[in-house]
């Protein structure tokens, strides 16, 4: 980690702008998961530690620049003063009159949170006068909101122009983590990649190809291949512009000596909902009126196998339609088998997490990444604008 943390900077008795990620699912005003709250929780309780008055800043949804009190702050704050034992005030707005108030009532030690940040049409444009007031408030911004890094948005880039800018310990170990597995492995290293769509998924394949020891490709995205090797997909979901980029990968792999494993058996059914009559067929039978919900117990063992002697595994995306209990078996059993491997292991955030909880493996496996999208193009590319806009260690000097 050559950019600068919490750990370069004095921050006693100074106003810290802590960007984190704390689009957390709700059930009404409760918090249903609080893994993202948790895993800031080391960089809050330090910034409290160290006499920091700490200004939180964190989106919530998609309410695209209006205020939907649905998708207010409050209940994250709630949950965050459980965890912490404190209060945690929470200002009306994100950058007025509410939010001022909140900010000066600040003593050293304390923290507060602004109000949802796309509350505000400025965020999401990085628009340079909301950057400028929200930085208005601090002395210091630490972004801690890996999940969010991909994006230049005002809180996440913008800001860093105006004030010193460093990392959490979250976003901190993150990029340690996954700049990793790309430069120095334990190996044999083993991807297994799951999901709908081979677009989203296109450039971390063709990065990893060259990284890689083998590659493990199930979910939908699986279709688009067994299309592009002639195979028939019944009604399964195909990418049909991206057939020939398919068919690229391959001949690549062939041609760099590296595995490309497709599931070579798959669950079927005549429509993906819950009590839909399943099969499992074989990769090249898929009949004609079904679709593929999940991959097949002989796909599972095989992955699984691959396990056994590996070094390293990152897994991304979900085998099957996990959200449905009965195409969820393939994620889960390949789930419990990573929790039961001695490699070291790496989940890589977004829709697999909720999965791999459900498996009951979260404690099990070594690094569960908070990104969904951050965490693809951090692999894909191996940087972020949020992580590029923080400060170099050695150039900071206050």
């Amino acid at each position: 980690m050559t950019k600068a943390t919490i750990d370069d900077i004095d921050v006693a008795g100074r106003r810290v702008l802590l960007r984190v990620d704390f689009n957390v699912p709700l059930h009404g005003r409760r918090v249903v998961d609080d893994r993202r709250i948790r895993e800031a929780l080391p960089t809050i309780n330090a910034l409290r530690d160290r006499g920091a008055r700490t200004i939180i800043a964190t989106h919530m949804g998609r309410p695209k620049g209006h205020i939907d009190r649905a998708l207010s702050v409050v209940p994250v704050a709630d949950r965050l003063g459980e965890l912490l034992g404190v209060d945690v005030p929470v200002a009306a707005d994100v950058v007025g009159p509410s939010a001022l108030a909140t900010v000066e009532a600040l003593l050293d030690g304390d923290v507060a949170m602004l109000e949802n940040l796309r509350f505000e049409p400025g965020e999401e444009r990085n628009d340079a006068d909301f950057a400028t007031r929200l930085a208005s408030f601090a002395d210091v911004f630490v972004n801690d909101a890996f999940g969010t890094a991909h994006r230049a948005h005002a809180s996440t880039e913008g800001v860093t122009h105006l004030l010193p800018s460093v990392a959490g310990y979250l976003m901190a170990r993150e990029v340690e983590v996954l700049t990793g597995v790309l430069d120095d492995p334990r190996r044999p290293l083993v991807a297994v990649l799951g999901g709908a769509k081979i677009s989203s998924k296109l450039g971390l394949l063709t990065n990893l190809l060259r990284r890689v020891d083998g590659v493990h490709i199930g979910g939908a995205m699986a279709c688009t291949f067994f299309r592009a090797m002639g195979a028939g997909t019944g009604r399964s979901l195909v990418e049909d512009d991206m057939v020939d980029s398919a068919r690229a990968v391959l001949e690549s792999a062939r041609a760099g000596s590296r595995v490309v494993s497709l599931p070579i058996d798959v669950v079927v059914v005549d429509e993906p909902v819950a009590g839909a009559a399943i099969e499992v067929v074989e990769w090249d039978a898929i009949p004609d009126d079904r679709m593929v919900v999940d991959v097949g117990p002989r796909t599972v063992a095989a992955i699984a196998a691959s396990f056994v002697d590996a070094g390293t595994v990152i897994w991304n995306g979900p085998l099957g339609i996990y959200e449905i209990e009965a195409f969820a078996r393939g994620t889960r059993d390949v789930a419990r088998a990573l929790g039961d491997s001695s490699a070291y292991s790496i989940v890589g955030g977004g829709d697999l997490d909720a999965a791999v909880d459900a498996a009951g493996v979260s404690d099990r496996i070594d690094f569960i990444s908070t990104g969904g999208g951050a965490t693809l193009e951090f692999l894909e590319l191996g940087r972020l604008p949020g992580v590029d806009a923080l400060r170099d260690r050695d150039a900071v000097t206050t």
